[in-house]
């Protein structure tokens, strides 16, 4: 049989050709990289805002049960209406969070609608495990989103009037968000990391009712924020999933273990 031989200058092509192919494989950084890099943080990050208010579902399945300790909470927390206490004029927050502690002093003349509304939520425990779902570098570290479906449900449509700003919104105080609507501030809260003037001018009345206490900054600047603000979960899958749908997908998030009051022996009521 004959055989067809190769010129060697075909041969020479044919080897440079399969090297040029077995480089090109390893240009592209692997996937799991790739999925895993921060995205870049947009120069102007949206201002803090709660989901507009879902449709009601029918047939909502029931909440988890609570442990005995939490009971009373939550069957309060299920009641918004009965939470109308006026808070002090300034009180203090304790926060455990899966990075430290840290405290808060409220001022309720900066804000009262929100002093008062933050006050009734912290003293029934509304905060209690709750994810700090929504941390942008530079920008706010945002929660106030409840762990359990039923009690987030209940306070949906519970809104105030928006507080006229007192305070500019430094580094360290801690504001209300809302829906793009006026009067629309509800349960969600956030801290500013860092001196965040623009919200004083948005239109949107971000009005301060507290600060961040001493070094505690050290602590709320801990809190993950690989996420951004582009790959973070959905607010409205939070509200119906509660705590289970974040632990799935966002693991890495850190949470509020407790959030306390540290003397409210002052409170008045009206």
């Amino acid at each position: 049989m004959r055989q067809t031989r190769i010129a060697p200058w075909a041969a020479i092509m044919i080897a440079v050709g399969v090297l040029i192919c077995g480089c090109k494989k390893h240009e592209q950084p692997p996937e799991s990289e790739t999925a895993q890099s921060p995205k870049a943080e947009a120069p102007n990050p949206t201002p803090p805002e709660e989901m507009k208010p879902a449709p009601a579902e029918p047939n909502k399945p029931a909440a988890a049960k609570t442990p005995e300790s939490a009971a009373t909470s939550t069957k309060d927390l299920l009641s918004p209406a009965k939470l109308k206490e006026k808070a002090p004029e300034t009180y203090k927050i304790k926060f455990d969070t899966t990075r430290g502690e840290f405290t808060i002093t409220v001022t309720r003349a900066w804000a009262p609608l929100e002093a008062d509304r933050f006050y009734n939520l912290v003293k029934h425990h509304f905060y209690d495990n709750a994810a700090f779902f929504r941390v942008v570098p530079s920008f706010v570290v945002q929660f106030g989103i409840n762990a359990n479906p039923a009690v987030t449900a209940a306070w949906r449509n519970v809104k105030m009037k928006d507080d006229p700003p007192v305070q500019s919104n430094k580094r360290g105080t801690i504001t209300f968000a809302q829906t793009s609507n006026p009067n629309s501030r509800g349960t969600q809260v956030f801290i500013n990391l860092k001196d965040n003037e623009r919200l004083d001018h948005t239109g949107q009345g971000f009005a301060p009712f507290g600060i961040v206490d001493g070094n505690g900054m050290n602590v709320v600047e801990m809190m993950y924020d690989g996420y951004g603000d582009t790959a973070g979960p959905d607010q409205d899958q939070i509200e119906k999933q509660g705590d289970a749908y974040l632990r799935k997908g966002w693991p890495k998030l850190d949470h509020i273990k407790t959030a306390t009051l540290i003397d409210n022996s002052s409170a008045e009521t009206h």
